[in-house]
């Protein structure tokens, strides 16, 4: 096994948050791959399952590779409803050891990124008590569980929350669940269908920026071991004896390297990178989420800080939650074959609107009040189940020894939601470590992650680190405070930046600077205008873009990427089309 000189272990992993030194060009790694195309383990896929293998690889010393054919979390991974949750309703078909763990993992996240990820208030209205529940009893007896209940009643809600509150006894992060009667459900909120009865609250959690924390992974294993290295917009084309061949897709020339060992994490895309692997298989069966990013405020106001998790008409649950100071809405689950035509169609808009509808009838909701639309194809396991609803949520590491065609062994991350990214990467990382005989030296159970890293947890801390931050960089404490909510601690080398040259406001959008947008694309490996827009900032899904601050954005991406004026019009109209086509995003 090769390994590098690790600068992390067991008693001080707190330092794997020096980035900046450690960050890698793009031009060196792919020149150093050409000088030395040996390596122990190349990753596919750098979403945030990829990135948790490829963290762990890391902190064991390995010389990893991960590469993403497009931008680091741009596929599945940016596109899950914004909760970080176990999956209450997955207690419904018996999947107890996901639940469990999803709720274990949701705990650390809430201790390990406290920038990112905060605790969620979730309120489940009802409509009957007793609905459900002769499924329940039946699985209880051991029986069949025979035809699923169309709607869930409070008595069976009930039973999942109190199993739900016992996952957490250990490490509880937040309060236990309540019930509330149907007077105080409506005076809270006058507008809900009036055949409710009552409505039953939990806590989950939610997360501000998911493409952002899966970065500050991928950078925090970067950081962690000199030899570990990372590509985005490098996809892997195919496999003959001990060597993959990588493309550039931006400079357009392939790349040799051998490692002994492939993990596939492409997700969604598992089965088309075996087969360019020389390992096919059929993994997969993708079922496509959507989401509808709002402006409405009677809804927020309905929301009142709250995630509504409710059933539709057909006996599906969806969710209504507060998002950056907007209400989003979702999701779909529709059973798709190619992931790349993914989007969210005009079906599925129509759908969520009449379900929302159906909860809040005096809300008015309309497709005037879209400001973006999201989707995004969750990776589960080929497992024959009769609805997409029912299909496991779970995961598993499969192992496809070397074939004829392709000399090294291939590990597919098969499933996998976005919470226990974790303990999957974990799990997929104990199995590595048997196929290199080597033991485990690092848990990341209490590492925390980027700009989670010394995090102000309390009011008082937070003014104290604000203040103390103001005075050293001579910024104001507003303009500290909204650098911290959007980078947690790494505020600082962002502040740092921000003042070691002029700097001013942006003209369309005066909570950004020059030089903050300026870092965003140096540090942060923007290839891409989209990566900025969509990903390292949320100004797209937030509807915050116009013409004028594209073209502003713009103009600094082309400035520091040294673009001709064509080249600039090219990345333009290209940006334009994704966000017309895949997000519902028209700026003409």
């Amino acid at each position: 096994m090769l390994r590098a000189n690790c600068i992390c272990g067991p008693h001080d992993c707190e330092r794997i948050g020096t980035i900046s030194k450690l960050l890698k060009t793009r031009e060196d790694t792919i020149n150093q791959l050409r000088e030395r195309p040996e390596i122990s383990v190349l990753v596919v896929g750098a979403g945030i399952n990829g990135a948790s293998v490829f963290r762990e690889l890391a902190l064991h010393g390995f010389d990893a590779l991960i590469v993403d054919r497009g931008d680091f979390a741009c596929g599945t991974t940016a596109a899950p409803s914004r909760m970080i949750h176990a999956g209450l309703r997955y207690l419904e078909f018996g999947e107890k050891k996901l639940v469990s763990e999803g709720v274990h993992e949701r705990n650390l996240l809430l201790q390990n990124c406290p920038h990112y990820i905060f605790p969620l208030p979730t309120t489940i209205p009802f409509q009957s008590r007793w609905s459900g529940m002769m499924g329940v009893i039946r699985k209880t007896l051991g029986l069949s569980p025979g035809k699923r209940a169309k709607h869930r009643g409070a008595r069976m809600i009930g039973v999942g929350l109190r199993m739900y509150d016992k996952f957490a006894e250990h490490n509880r992060q937040m309060p236990k669940h309540h019930f509330t009667s149907r007077a105080e459900a409506f005076k809270r909120r006058p507008g809900l269908h009036p055949d409710t009865i009552g409505t039953a609250t939990y806590y989950d959690g939610w997360i501000s920026y998911p493409e952002r924390l899966c970065m500050e992974v991928i950078t925090d294993a970067e950081a962690a071991c000199e030899s570990a290295r990372a590509l985005n917009y490098v996809s892997a084309r195919g496999a003959r004896g001990d060597t993959v061949t990588l493309r550039d897709e931006i400079a357009g020339q392939d790349i040799q390297v051998r490692p002994k060992v492939v993990v596939n994490a492409a997700g969604a895309w598992i089965d088309f990178a075996n087969e360019s692997l020389g390992h096919p298989s059929k993994l997969i069966a993708g079922t496509k989420g959507a989401h509808l990013v709002l402006e409405n405020d009677e809804l927020m106001k309905a929301l009142d800080g709250e995630m509504l998790f409710y059933e539709t008409p057909d006996g599906r649950a969806v969710v209504a939650l507060p998002w950056l100071g907007k209400p989003l809405i979702g999701s779909t689950d529709i059973a798709v074959d190619d992931p790349d035509q993914a989007r969210c169609d005009d079906n599925e808009i129509d759908y969520m609107i009449e379900c929302l509808t159906h909860l809040l009838p005096d809300v008015k909701v309309d497709r005037s009040q879209i400001l973006s639309t999201f989707s995004g194809v969750r990776p589960l396991m080929a497992k024959a189940a009769e609805t997409t609803g029912q299909m496991s949520r779970s995961h598993f590491t499969d192992i496809s020894e070397p074939t004829e065609s392709a000399d090294f062994p291939v590990f597919s991350l098969v499933g996998g939601k976005w919470t226990p990214f974790r303990a999957f990467g974990e799990q997929a990382m104990d199995k590595l470590l048997a196929h290199f005989s080597a033991e485990r030296k690092v848990c990341t159970e209490s590492i925390p992650i980027g700009g989670g890293r010394e995090f102000p947890r309390t009011d008082l801390d937070r003014t104290g680190w604000i203040e103390a931050l103001a005075g050293t960089s001579g910024l104001a404490p507003e303009r500290i405070d909204t650098l911290l909510v959007r980078y947690g601690t790494v505020a600082r080398q962002v502040a740092e930046f921000c003042t070691a040259d002029d700097d001013k406001l942006l003209n369309n959008h005066p909570t950004y600077t020059q030089r903050e947008i300026e870092y965003i694309i140096r540090n942060e490996r923007v290839v891409h205008l989209n990566d900025l827009l969509l990903r390292r900032t949320a100004i797209a899904l937030l509807g915050e873009l116009t013409d004028e601050l594209l073209d502003e954005l713009l103009a600094i991406f082309a400035s520091l990427h040294e673009l001709s004026d064509n080249q600039t019009a090219a990345e333009r109209k290209r940006t334009t089309d994704i966000l017309r086509n895949r997000h519902h995003i028209d700026l003409t």
